[in-house]
C-alpha cells in the first residue's frame, strides 16, 4: 500500500539558480583577486604617474588577466541584470528590449574595454 502526503511539487522554471549563483560568485572572486592583484602594484610600484599605470598594463600576462577580468565583470553583470529584470519586469515585451538593450550596452562597453587595453 503506497501513502502519498501532500501534493507532488510540479517544478518548471530555467533550472539555473545554481548555475547562476555560482557564478556570480566565481566572477567577484576573479574581480576581487585582480583588485588586490592590481592595488599591490599601484602601492608597491612608486610614484603613480601616466608612465608607471601604463608600464603595469604593457605587460602580456596583465592584459590577458584584464581581460579575463572584463569577461568576468561583464558576465557578472548580466546575470545580475537578467534576474533582476525575470523578477521584477513582468510584461515580456518590455523586460525582452530592456534585456536586448544591457546585452548591447554590455558588449559595448567590453569591446570598447578591450580596445583601450590593447592600445596600450
Amino acid at each position: 500500500m503506497t501513502v502519498n502526503y501532500g501534493s507532488k511539487r510540479l517544478v518548471v522554471g530555467a533550472h539555473y539558480g545554481f548555475r547562476d549563483w555560482l557564478s556570480q560568485r566565481v566572477t567577484a572572486v576573479l574581480m576581487a583577486i585582480y583588485t588586490l592583484l592590481l592595488l599591490a602594484q599601484v602601492i608597491f610600484g612608486g610614484p603613480l604617474g601616466y608612465d608607471s599605470w601604463a608600464a603595469i598594463f604593457s605587460r602580456q600576462w596583465m592584459k590577458v588577466a584584464t581581460f579575463v577580468v572584463i569577461v568576468a565583470l561583464a558576465w557578472h553583470a548580466w546575470v545580475g541584470v537578467r534576474d533582476v529584470a525575470m523578477d521584477y519586469i513582468k510584461p515580456v515585451g518590455v523586460r525582452l528590449v530592456m534585456q536586448v538593450a544591457a546585452i548591447a550596452w554590455l558588449v559595448g562597453c567590453a569591446g570598447w574595454a578591450v580596445q583601450v587595453l590593447w592600445r596600450l
